[in-house]
């Protein structure tokens, strides 16, 4: 009996020589692409952190190496990324000094893709097209993890196209223009993405598999995140957001609607589902 005393001293001595339990930090950084599938998850997420207490700024940013580097400095905490594929060369770099924190979302597919009036179904039939497209594969920022795949594309099959690096905005346009005149286009695009929807594009089939699976967004952290913000990780884990329903909110911000007022319709919407989520084991 007084070895189980001494024993329960002991633990009690420790626990007051450890100080008080430190209380979890209420300020989060959030980093976000300026991308159409990565704002609505960025700002479901800061809404339901922010229903449970905690202030959420966020910081937009254009390229991955950018976001990364700001990521594994601790510049900012929190940022969703597809690590399996997309970025998955800045998720190498940087993955001593990040943490992979939970799923969000599934079902980007990148690849090549035409009108659905083009005669054309496969990446193995560019190059007896090539005259007909104008020589080249309309592409989008340099940096990005689809231009990468579609760099591979270009030499596992041997296509005569170039490349063509430059933005969304210009490659929209491109394919708008085209679309238009019904002229044959060949693009570098994603689902989720309202274009697709609303150019009926279709994506060319890839025999030798060089483009990525469909790919899932992980909500990723600087190391020591999860420890830090215990809470935080949990209300961020309990997120999932439909890749059907990132695809309708871009389609709503295409008809006039802005981003903001399209996430707030969704959590509007979806508020029993928030309140859910935030209503996890505290």
């Amino acid at each position: 009996m007084k070895k189980i005393w001494k024993a329960i001293c002991a633990v009690a001595v420790a626990g007051l020589l450890s100080g008080p339990v430190q209380a979890e930090e209420k300020n989060i950084v959030m980093g976000t692409m300026t991308w159409e599938d990565l704002t609505p998850i960025t700002g479901i997420t800061k809404k339901v952190l922010e229903d449970s207490g905690y202030t959420v700024k966020v910081v937009e940013f254009s390229e991955w190496g950018i976001a990364y580097a700001a990521l594994s400095k601790g510049d900012v905490q929190v940022l969703a990324s597809q690590t399996d594929y997309a970025a998955n060369d800045y998720w190498n770099k940087n993955k001593n000094k990040i943490e992979k924190l939970s799923p969000v979302s599934f079902g980007l597919y990148q690849g090549l893709a035409v009108p659905s009036y083009v005669d054309i179904d496969s990446i193995e039939q560019l190059n007896a097209n090539s005259e007909k497209l104008g020589g080249k594969i309309i592409g989008i920022e340099p940096g990005s993890g689809l231009m990468s795949d579609a760099t591979n594309v270009v030499k596992a099959y041997d296509l005569k196209l170039k490349l063509v690096e430059g933005s969304t905005t210009a490659m929209t346009a491109a394919l708008k223009s085209a679309v238009d005149r019904k002229e044959p286009v060949v693009v570098t695009v994603w689902d989720p993405s309202w274009m697709t929807k609303k150019f009926d594009l279709k994506f060319l089939k890839d025999p030798k598999g060089i483009f990525p699976p469909l790919q899932g967004y992980y909500w990723i952290g600087h190391k020591g995140f999860a420890a830090e913000y215990p809470r935080a990780r949990e209300l961020m884990a309990s997120v999932y957001v439909p890749i059907t329903d990132i695809t309708a909110m871009n389609a709503d911000v295409k008809d006039g609607k802005t981003m903001e007022q399209a996430i707030k319709d969704w959590t509007d919407s979806h508020a029993d589902l928030l309140k859910r989520w935030g209503n996890i084991k505290k």
